[in-house]
C-alpha cells in the first residue's frame, strides 16, 4: 500500500488551514478594508514565490475514533519568498483567528521565521496585525494559573537588528508584543486609519482613567511624529512597495554589499539650478530636498522618517548606482537645530548605514543644537552627545556637502574629522563656534557704547566681522579642505562613490544596532 491516504489527509488540513478563521471572520476582515494574512504575503512577494513553512499547525478537536472533527489554524503565517528574485523570510498575523493572539504554536513559528532570517542571512519582513503575544485573560481558563512573563526567540529579535534588514508593516492593532515586533525593526510603516500601535488598548487605558478610541491612543497621527515608525502610508498596497523599495537599498545581510543598481543618470551630470538654490540671505530657508534630489541619482530618493525629527532629513539613495545613506539638515524647520528628535532619527540612522555598510553623505546645514527650555528638558544636550557618539563611531565611507550652516557641537558632527576629510563647500557656506549675529553686540558692547556714533560703529563692526565669514578666508588656511561650484556636487559625488567601494568591508559592526 502506498501513501495517498496520508497526503489526502495533509490536503484536507492544508485547505482547512487556508479557511483562516472561518467565513465570517474572513468576511469581518474584509469588510474593515483589510487583506487577509495569506492575501498580504501574495501582494508583498514576487509572484509564486511562497513556500510556507507549519500551514498546518494549529489546534485540532478529535472524535471517539480519533478521527480530526475540527481544526483552527495558528494565527501566524510563516514561510520564505523573494522579493525582486532575493530570498526573504516572511511572517503576517491572522487578525481572523483570535485578533492575531497567541494560538497553537504562535511563539514556535515566530522564532522559527527569525531563527531562518539571521542562519540564512536574509531579509525579513514582519506583516504584523494583532497582539502576537500570550493571549488574553480568557486564557486562564484553559491554564489556571499565571506565569512570570519573558519573551520567547526575542534573542532572535535583537541579533536580527544586527545582522539582517528587517522591515514591519503594521496592518492592524498592534499592542504588547505586536507593537514591539514593530518598533524593533529598521524601516516599519503605518496604514493611516487602519493601524494602530500602542502598549495595550483603549480597554486597559480605560482602566487607568483614560477613555480614548484605538486611534486616539496609538494612530498614525501619533506614532508618525514620535518616530516609534518611520513612514506613513495610505493604503496595504503602498506598505507593501515602501517594503520592497526599502529592501531594495540594502544587502541581504551585513556578509554582502548593497547591489549596485544603475539606472543611466550620468555620472558628470552637473544640475544649473544649484547655483542659485541657496539665497544669500542666511535668514530665508530653501528647500534642501531639492538639492539632495539633484544631486542623488535621478528619481532614487527614499526618504524615511518625514514626519518626525524634523530638522534632519534622513532616507537612501543610490549615486553612480550605489546605495547610500543620506543625511541633510532641513532650514525650513528651526532653521536645521537639532532637536532631541533630530538626534535619535540621526542616531538610528547612521548607525543603520553602519550595520549594512552603506556610505553616508550628509548636506549640511545646522547651526547647532536647538535652544531654549523646551529643549533643555528634553534633555536634547545628553541625546546630542549620543548623537555625535554615532557619528564617531561610524568606520563606513562618509562625504560631506557643506550647504550653509555648521556652528557649534552639532555642527561639529557633520563627520568624524579624525578620518580623511572628503569635504566640499559651498560658497554660501558659514560657519563657527557659534553664529555672530546677536553675538557682536555683546562682545563690543562697552566699545559700541563709548563710541560717539555707537550706531556707526556696530555697522564697521559688523562690516568687519562679515568679510571674516568668508569661506575663502578658512579655506586659505584648509580648514576648509576644498570650496567647490555647486552644479559640480554630483559629478563629485559620483567619483566618491566609487572611491567608496575601495573601503567598504562586509562582515559584523564592532557594535550591534539597537532598535
Amino acid at each position: 500500500m502506498g501513501w495517498e491516504k496520508d497526503i489526502e489527509e495533509l490536503r484536507r488540513r492544508e485547505a482547512l488551514a487556508e479557511q483562516m478563521g472561518g467565513e465570517e471572520r474572513v468576511a469581518r476582515q474584509k469588510a474593515s478594508g483589510k487583506l487577509t494574512a495569506r492575501e498580504r504575503v501574495t501582494a508583498l512577494l514576487d509572484p509564486g514565490s511562497f513556500h510556507e513553512t507549519g500551514k498546518i499547525a494549529g489546534r485540532a478537536g478529535y472524535g471517539a475514533d480519533n478521527e480530526m472533527e475540527s481544526f483552527l489554524p495558528t494565527p501566524f503565517v510563516v514561510g520564505r519568498g523573494a522579493i525582486d528574485g532575493r530570498p526573504v523570510s516572511v511572517q503576517a498575523d491572522d487578525f481572523s483567528v483570535r485578533g492575531g493572539a497567541a494560538d497553537a504554536g504562535i511563539w514556535q513559528k515566530l522564532v522559527f521565521a527569525e531563527q531562518m532570517a539571521n542562519e540564512y542571512r536574509m531579509p525579513i519582513v514582519r506583516m504584523v496585525d494583532g497582539t502576537g503575544g500570550g493571549g488574553s485573560v480568557k486564557m486562564l481558563e484553559k491554564d489556571p494559573r499565571t506565569y512570570i512573563p519573558q519573551t520567547p526567540g526575542w534573542e532572535w529579535v535583537v541579533a536580527n537588528m544586527a545582522s539582517v534588514p528587517v522591515v514591519a508593516l503594521a496592518l492592524g492593532p498592534c499592542a504588547g508584543l505586536g507593537a514591539g515586533r514593530v518598533a524593533a525593526s529598521h524601516y516599519s510603516v503605518m496604514v493611516q486609519g487602519l493601524s494602530q500601535v500602542f502598549v495595550a488598548g483603549p480597554p486597559v487605558a480605560k482602566a487607568i482613567g483614560e477613555d480614548v478610541t484605538k486611534e486616539e491612543l496609538g494612530g498614525a497621527e501619533i506614532n508618525g511624529k514620535n518616530g516609534v515608525v518611520d513612514d506613513i502610508v495610505a493604503s496595504e498596497a503602498e506598505a507593501f512597495a515602501a517594503a520592497r523599495k526599502f529592501l531594495s537599498y540594502l544587502p541581504a545581510s551585513i556578509h554582502e554589499l548593497p547591489p549596485r543598481v544603475s539606472n543611466g543618470d550620468p555620472a558628470e551630470r552637473r544640475d544649473k539650478t544649484l547655483i542659485d538654490v541657496v539665497p544669500r540671505d542666511r535668514r530665508v530657508p530653501y528647500k534642501m530636498r531639492r538639492i539632495v534630489e539633484a544631486c542623488v541619482d535621478s528619481g532614487t530618493f527614499f526618504e524615511t522618517g518625514r514626519q518626525w525629527g524634523r530638522g534632519l532629513i534622513t532616507g537612501l539613495a543610490r549615486i553612480d548606482g550605489h546605495s547610500v545613506a543620506v543625511l541633510a539638515g532641513d532650514p525650513m524647520f528651526l532653521a536645521g537645530a537639532w532637536t532631541a528628535d533630530v538626534c535619535r532619527k540621526l542616531i538610528k540612522h547612521v548607525d543603520m548605514a553602519q550595520t549594512f555598510h552603506l556610505p553616508v553623505v550628509h548636506f549640511v546645514d545646522c547651526p547647532g543644537f536647538a535652544v531654549g527650555v523646551k529643549h533643555e528638558r528634553a534633555a536634547t544636550v545628553k541625546l546630542g552627545v549620543q548623537a555625535m557618539a554615532a557619528v564617531y563611531q561610524a568606520k563606513v565611507p562618509w562625504c560631506s556637502i557643506v550647504v550653509r550652516a555648521a556652528f557649534g557641537l552639532a555642527g561639529s558632527a557633520m563627520m568624524n574629522p579624525t578620518r580623511t576629510k572628503v569635504r566640499y563647500c559651498w560658497p554660501s557656506g558659514d560657519w563657527g563656534s557659534l553664529p555672530m549675529e546677536g553675538g557682536i553686540e555683546a562682545a563690543y558692547k562697552r566699545e559700541i557704547e563709548a563710541h560717539p556714533d555707537p550706531e556707526k560703529r556696530l555697522a564697521e563692526i559688523r562690516a568687519w566681522a562679515e568679510a571674516l565669514r568668508s569661506p575663502f578666508r578658512t579655506a586659505e588656511s584648509f580648514y576648509a579642505e576644498e570650496i567647490i561650484d555647486p552644479r559640480d556636487t554630483r559629478p563629485l559625488l559620483c567619483e566618491w562613490a566609487n572611491l567608496a567601494q575601495r573601503m567598504n568591508e562586509t562582515g559584523p559592526s564592532s557594535f550591534g544596532m539597537r532598535p
